[in-house]
């Protein structure tokens, strides 16, 4: 089947459901399996609870969610009746979430009460409605009048909300032909086919989850195994029992890895297991080889972003290859570089470009922002600086943007910082991200304040939690009476890691 004009998303689970129903879709987070028919029928109650709450086509639909069976029937559900979902983290703070709803205007709002604390917590401020049904529990708000926008043939499926390098929140159409096209290439770079387990524990709220995992295993007739959030001894179970395809960021491997050694076992042995790869943070050569051993299965890398649908670039390399690039770029993708916007010095280094059937259809209601990352060509400005080997492979090497890849989570600086200067006794902050050994990110924040020494760095944490979910929150914060500046006034983020190399050595005293 080809992306058509008239695909949806949902047929792709609708057709599963006649040709092979009683196949396992999904293993919901209290480990309970549901069929292919019963993931469909639950679709259908889905679609059908949206349309008594007065949603039409083309109005925009929030869900509060963490991974579950609820959030992924509301995402094909929405679909079936043409309207957008819109998965965002229930584990945003008020304020975040206010700012995403602010924006996107959904007619509903709907919380995943059944399997989060948050969800519950924001579905109690908004006085919604529970519901409880065969397949979960949930609560729906009414957030505005129905204002449904136009529905084109090959349009919207999904908004993912980005905070955008401003702090303001951007929400990244993706419709159902750059997720069939996802899904679908996903699919067929891991040899996902009927039979087998998907490990879902990447966010269906990010697009990694979302088109790489639930798209590409409903696109295959696989079955995905859901959690609501990472446990190493969970997915060592998993592992363990069914599980075959295993996507993840290296922050979890190397937890999953210190899990094992914890319960005395050097390596995984006897394992379902039998594809295995890391996302959203560069590799470290020495730390891929270790993963490699503990698996002994080749640790597949790949590169891509929200704008483009997950994937643009990806591995299929043997076992113990030294290669940590991201691999060449996915069939019916292109890439080039901008070698106009290339590292000082480096002649074959460039701004990533990417062009094909992912990029996606733009920002909601931004279309100046769309066009500035979009040409007239279909060129999309990745903001990510990168060279490519005589092979064709791509190699990530730093950013032209500030932003911060945590746990396979975007997190973007002026967010932060502004979290961060909402404090009385704060004057101004820059933030950083430093990279660690097993190729992920922690943030550090520099706080110029009043008095350094009046404000401790625990009581600005716990300032900061209450405005930022956690991900984003500082992993270190150094207090300062001065940050280095240009004349202008500038901070100068590349001095930061230098001027304050003795206090970054100290052990912290953050509780």
């Amino acid at each position: 089947m080809t992306a058509e004009q008239h695909f949806r998303i949902h047929h792709l689970v609708e057709g599963h459901s006649i040709k092979n129903p009683g196949a396992i879709a999904i293993v919901d987070t209290d480990d309970k399996a549901y069929t292919y028919a019963q993931f469909q029928a639950a679709i259908d109650v889905a679609a059908s609870i949206l349309q008594e709450y007065g949603t039409r086509s083309g109005d925009r639909v929030i869900l509060a969610a963490e991974n579950c069976l609820v959030t992924a029937a509301f995402i094909f559900a929405a679909s079936s009746i043409a309207a957008y979902a819109i998965p965002v983290n229930a584990r945003m703070t008020a304020k975040e979430m206010s700012l995403v709803v602010e924006h996107a205007t959904p007619r509903i709002t709907l919380y995943t009460t059944g399997v989060s604390d948050d969800a519950a917590r924001h579905a109690a401020t908004a006085q919604a409605t529970n519901h409880e049904t065969d397949f979960g529990r949930f609560a729906i708000a009414v957030t505005a009048p129905s204002s449904p926008t136009l529905v084109e043939a090959e349009g919207t499926a999904v908004i993912l909300y980005t905070t955008g390098t401003t702090g303001a929140p951007k929400g990244v159409m993706l419709t159902h032909a750059n997720l069939y096209f996802a899904a679908q290439a996903s699919a067929r770079l891991r040899d996902i086919a009927p039979g087998d387990r998907v490990y879902g524990v990447l966010p269906l709220t990010h697009v990694f989850g979302l088109a790489s995992v639930l798209m590409a295993s409903s696109y295959a007739g696989a079955s995905v195994q859901l959690e609501v959030r990472f446990k190493p001894d969970r997915v060592h179970a998993a592992l363990m029992n069914g599980v075959t395809v295993f996507p993840a960021v290296p922050q979890m491997h190397a937890l999953v890895m210190q899990y094992v050694s914890s319960q005395g076992v050097a390596r995984l042995e006897n394992s379902s297991l039998r594809y295995v790869s890391s996302g959203a943070a560069p590799l470290d050569p020495a730390w891929k080889r270790k993963a490699e051993a503990f698996y002994g299965l080749a640790l597949q890398n790949g590169y891509g972003m929200t704008e483009s649908t997950a994937g643009i670039c990806a591995t299929k390399n043997p076992i113990g290859t030294a290669d940590t690039s991201v691999g060449p770029a996915l069939p019916g993708i292109d890439i080039r570089l901008d070698l106009a916007i290339g590292s000082a010095g480096n002649t074959d280094t460039g701004e990533i470009l990417a062009r094909g059937p992912q990029v996606m259809k733009g920002y909601f209601k931004s279309p100046q922002e769309t066009a500035r990352v979009i040409d007239a060509d279909g060129w999309l400005r990745t903001g990510d600086l990168g060279k490519i080997d005589t092979q064709g492979n791509l190699h990530v090497v730093g950013r032209c943007k500030e932003l911060i890849i945590r746990g396979g989570l975007n997190v973007y600086p002026p967010e932060v910082e502004a979290a961060l200067n909402d404090h009385p006794d704060v004057v101004q902050s820059a933030v950083i991200g430093r990279r660690l050994d097993a190729g992920d990110e922690e943030i550090l924040a520099f706080v110029q304040c009043v008095d350094p020494d009046a404000l401790a760095p625990a009581a600005l944490k716990d300032f900061v939690a209450k405005r930022l979910v956690s991900y984003k929150r500082p992993s270190r914060i150094i207090m300062c009476s001065e940050l280095p500046a240009a004349a202008t006034g500038k901070v100068l983020k590349q001095k930061l890691l230098s001027t304050f190399t003795r206090q970054l050595l100290e052990p912290s005293s953050e509780a």
